[in-house]
């Protein structure tokens, strides 16, 4: 076997009941729940196992809770002996997870960030997100490049006309972010050009320089925490390098919320670094997806309840033997 790494899923990847079927069978993971809720001051734990659905989906919600259960599920994969990474990734919200797996910040440092970043982020101005299948990223970027200058020519200020390529989720699974205007006209484009364009259910311009005053806001927290070298490499949404100097990854992170995820790029610089084994740790299973879409022949678990978790530690020791 090669190199392993461990992914952490960001919004999105939430649904009610999460994390619960961890809590009934290890006792890692109630501590950390009950951690979380006193460090948070509040039930985040009520949220993730009961809902409602429409208070978990609500971005001030959604963030720390993921979170929750990503960190649950990460102290149950080392408490029963899972292998240590060779890198660590998170898409977005994730790449904070991923700093408390590679030492970088400690649980209440991670939460006290989640929990700033996603009022933040609750309150960002009104943007809108779609979805473009099927599109190369240099064409969708030259889509985003024609509706701003469309937009400029037509008298739009530059706020009013800001749409880019937000998150490169795999070669032709992309998301473009900005003004509703600006991102509607780059979206007719995307289909012009072939593409299919699929609204996201979100009201702000995530990962867009819309985003620029939460994201200096957010950098002056961060600058508050205390970062420490990171005990493996940290791959980065901000360029999709490594990272494990503490002051280079905490100034690559306040830099994070106004720029593009570069998720795909970050698979494709570990798969080259020898990473033949990749471990979504936390709800869902959106991140392997993304893996399989970008190299099938990549060894993939995923550990989000206590059965896919036994199973994945014992293929991985079985690998290792």
């Amino acid at each position: 076997m090669g190199k392993i790494a461990c992914l952490f899923p960001g919004q999105g990847s939430q649904s009610v009941g999460m994390g619960g079927d961890l809590v009934n069978e290890f006792e890692e993971a109630r501590k950390l729940f009950e951690s979380v809720d006193q460090i948070a001051g509040r039930s985040l734990s009520k949220l993730c196992f009961e809902g409602p659905e429409e208070e978990l989906k609500r971005t001030v919600n959604t963030q720390p809770t993921i979170l929750s259960v990503s960190l649950a599920a990460w102290k149950c994969y080392q408490s029963l002996g899972g292998p240590k990474p060779d890198f660590v990734a998170g898409h977005s919200l994730g790449e904070i997870t991923a700093l408390v797996a590679a030492d970088v910040l400690t649980v209440e440092e991670a939460v006290r960030l989640v929990e700033k970043r996603a009022h933040l982020m609750e309150e960002c101005p009104k943007g809108a997100m779609s979805a473009v299948l099927g599109v190369p990223a240099d064409v969708l970027e030259k889509c985003c490049a024609d509706a701003h200058a469309e937009l400029k020519d037509g008298g739009a200020k530059d706020t009013d006309a800001v749409v880019i390529v937000a998150n490169f989720n795999t070669r032709d699974q992309l998301v473009i972010s900005g003004n509703p205007n600006a991102v509607a006209k780059a979206g007719e484009k995307a289909k012009a050009a072939g593409g299919k364009v699929i609204p996201l259910p979100v009201g702000g311009a995530f990962h867009s320089p819309l985003m620029s005053a939460a994201s200096i806001e957010f950098a002056t927290e961060i600058g508050k925490a205390q970062f420490r070298d990171a005990s493996c490499a940290v791959v980065q949404n901000f360029d999709a390098k490594p990272s494990t100097n503490a002051a280079e990854i905490k100034e690559k992170l306040g830099r994070q919320m106004e720029s593009a995820v570069r998720w795909c790029p970050t698979i494709e610089y570990m798969l080259a670094q020898g990473v033949d084994t990749f471990i979504e740790i936390g709800p869902g299973k959106v991140l392997v997806g993304t893996v399989k879409k970008i190299d099938r022949s990549a060894r993939m678990f995923n550990v989000s309840d206590s059965t896919n978790l036994k199973a994945t530690i014992q293929e991985l020791k079985h690998a290792l033997v």
